[in-house]
């Protein structure tokens, strides 16, 4: 399915009456690089039609509303359980979204200050969870049926399908897939599986497609979300079933021999805190931020050069009791910190100091409660 559909900015549909749209020409109009700077997106994963929704960052550093438009596609009405239902392709150029109720992937063009839905694709799967691209390569991960992950090239926002790309996970069903990602370098393509407790990597050819997976134990329980820094190490946390207190977080690095094999360096790292799932690195790569859905923090974690982590902070940031912090990210200027709460419907913002400290900035509320994904630039 292909569509070419613009719509008119209108007041966003949130509960953010409190905040006027108008004020969003004024968030804009300090950078000439509109959409591409200073924005925050969110799925609004609505069961009736999904919506990209867009916020820009204000002089506070807090956040509010800018615009959305229609993906085309219907969400799940629920949690994903996943990292990457939003993603920014780094040109900076395109976001990608699932449509995790209709099986497809939309792809919108940023364009000034204009959002423009460019495609809506079939996601080759069924249940598309997370996105990821590399340098014009695409690759979407389904949890449905048996499961798999499925490859395109982004020609100027059409996602045209890579022949050969679908592969399976590490097993048939059942392995509670939680992202897709690229190594920093594009050489592998990684999946994490909260089920089975696995990795499951693949070579990336020449051609866009995949060679046989690869599949790794991880060394904490519930693998969920990770984050590639920029000397290609691999930071993965681990909810361990939730347990209170229990989540973990590990470090990998790949060797040019084996270039989608994972080597743990750190193993199972405590954060002393609960249900870690969501996983961003500053663009220096030396702190790496994980939110904690069961204790309402964020923690950090320093990164070495060669890929191993300390416990910086359990509790470096805190977003509100019982908000259950949900999808992060860092702005590219590596200055601010986003973290979408999935139960109290809300967006916190930090300001990430020199130290990778975080200081509080003003929080948004009134995200739709089907939420879902996060990107920020």
């Amino acid at each position: 399915m292909f569509i070419t559909r613009r719509h008119t900015l209108g007041a966003i549909a949130l509960a953010l009456s409190a905040v006027a749209l108008p004020m969003a020409a004024h968030a804009g109009a300090h950078d000439a690089l509109g959409l591409r700077s200073g924005m925050v997106f969110v799925s609004s994963n609505d069961a009736a039609g999904n919506e990209l929704l867009v916020f820009a960052r204000t002089p506070e550093g807090g956040l509010m509303p800018y615009t959305h438009m229609a993906t085309g596609g219907m969400g799940s009405g629920a949690g994903l359980g996943s990292q990457g239902a939003v993603t920014l392709s780094r040109d900076g150029r395109h976001v990608f979204v699932v449509n995790a109720m209709s099986n497809t992937v939309s792809t919108f063009a940023l364009e000034g200050t204009e959002l423009q839905l460019v495609s809506t694709v079939d996601s080759g799967g069924v249940h598309p969870i997370s996105v990821a691209e590399h340098n014009g390569l695409v690759y979407v991960l389904n949890d449905g049926g048996d499961g798999n992950v499925a490859g395109f090239r982004n020609v100027d926002g059409t996602l045209q399908p890579v022949a050969g790309s679908m592969r399976g996970l590490s097993q048939a069903g059942g392995a509670g897939p939680a992202q897709v990602g690229f190594s920093e370098d594009g050489d592998a393509l990684v999946v994490t599986e909260k089920t089975t407790a696995k990795l499951t990597s693949y070579r990336v050819k020449p051609d866009g497609s995949l060679r046989a997976p690869i599949v790794t134990n991880s060394p904490g329980l519930t693998p969920f979300g990770f984050a590639f820094n920029q000397h290609n190490r691999l930071i993965v946390s681990e909810a361990v079933g939730g347990a209170p207190g229990a989540s973990t977080v590990s470090s990998y690095r790949f060797d040019n021999r084996a270039p989608a094999m994972p080597v743990v360096v750190s193993a199972a790292v405590p954060d002393t805190q609960s249900a870690a799932c969501w996983v961003a690195v500053t663009p220096n790569g030396r702190y790496a931020y994980i939110t904690n859905a069961g204790s309402s923090t964020v923690s950090s974690y320093r990164v070495a050069a060669d890929g191993t982590i300390t416990l910086a902070n359990a509790t470096a940031g805190m977003t509100g009791t019982g908000s259950s912090p949900a999808d992060v990210a860092v702005s590219p200027d590596g200055k601010h910190l986003y973290v979408r709460n999935g139960r109290t419907y809300t967006l916190s913002a930090f300001h990430v100091r020199h130290d990778g400290s975080l200081g509080p900035r003003p929080m948004l509320e009134g995200l739709p409660t089907t939420a879902v994904g996060l990107a920020a630039n």
